[in-house]
């Protein structure tokens, strides 16, 4: 069974740092991509960062980029999100999602991160991010 648990949400001031963990089960490790999307109440998915474990190539949203790092850790399973210089509009509940080789998920969700389409069917439960201005 596929399982995300994504962790490292909290509230913080503008500038702050962030670094959110996804730790998941061992069929993630058969990936083909992970990543993190965002969404606030009342707003659309937003793709956020995108990474090919095999390769380790990473994409993100221009709304990110040169702020966000994702990075993975393929013998603990997990997959991370540090987030410097972070700003109110950051502001979301953060998930973290993953495309299973082989796997038949029940829902699909698929998002651009920055110009590449990314498709997850695996997510987890979210971790709240708040920034303060």
């Amino acid at each position: 069974q596929v399982q995300l648990v994504e962790s490292g949400g909290g509230s913080v001031q503008t500038g702050e740092s962030l670094r959110l963990t996804c730790l998941g089960s061992e069929y993630t490790n058969q990936s083909n991509s992970m990543g993190w999307f965002r969404q606030s109440p009342g707003k659309d998915r937003e793709g956020v960062a995108g990474i090919f474990p095999g390769a380790g190539t990473t994409y993100y949203a221009d709304s990110v980029k040169g702020r966000f790092t994702v990075s993975q850790d393929n013998a603990k399973k997990m997959i991370y999100l540090q987030m410097n210089s972070l700003k109110p509009e950051d502001t979301a509940m953060y998930y973290c999602a993953a495309d299973v080789r082989g796997s038949r998920p029940t829902r699909t969700t698929v998002l651009m991160v920055g110009d590449r389409p990314f498709r997850w069917g695996f997510w987890g439960q979210g971790t709240q991010v708040t920034v303060s201005s």
